[in-house]
């Protein structure tokens, strides 16, 4: 069982930038990939970032890339989505996922099997 835990959400002006954390409470995320989604009020939740434990491979949507990035840290057993150039467009709960989905279903969120609590990031204008 993994239980993620995300950290890091807050209130940050546009142009400005944050660090999510996530972690597990439970087992480590070796041999899994772990995502990043997000979901505003009123939309469906969306894909972000995901990283793949075994051999690192990185994926981005297309809204985020260039902007945000996707890093791991196999010590800590801890994934971070670095948000640089934040927008008002991006406030949202912002959700770490794990599973191991196919690279073609990557950022569907129905081939991630556990999900953290959410973090809030709200992006002021």
């Amino acid at each position: 069982q993994v239980e993620p835990v995300e950290s890091g959400g807050e209130l940050v002006q546009a142009g400005g930038s944050l660090r999510l954390s996530c972690t597990t409470s439970g087992n480590s995320f070796s041999g899994y990939t772990v995502g990043w989604f997000r979901q505003a009020p009123g939309n469906e939740r969306e894909f972000v970032g995901a990283v793949r434990w075994l051999g690192g491979n990185l994926y981005y949507s297309d809204s985020v890339k260039g902007r945000f990035t996707v890093s791991k840290d196999s010590a800590k057993n801890t994934v971070y989505l670095q948000m640089n150039t934040l927008k008002p467009e991006d406030t949202a709960v912002y959700y770490c996922a794990v599973g191991r989905p196919i690279m073609s279903t990557v950022a569907v969120a129905g081939s991630y099997y556990y999900w953290g609590q959410g973090t809030q990031v709200t992006v002021a204008s």
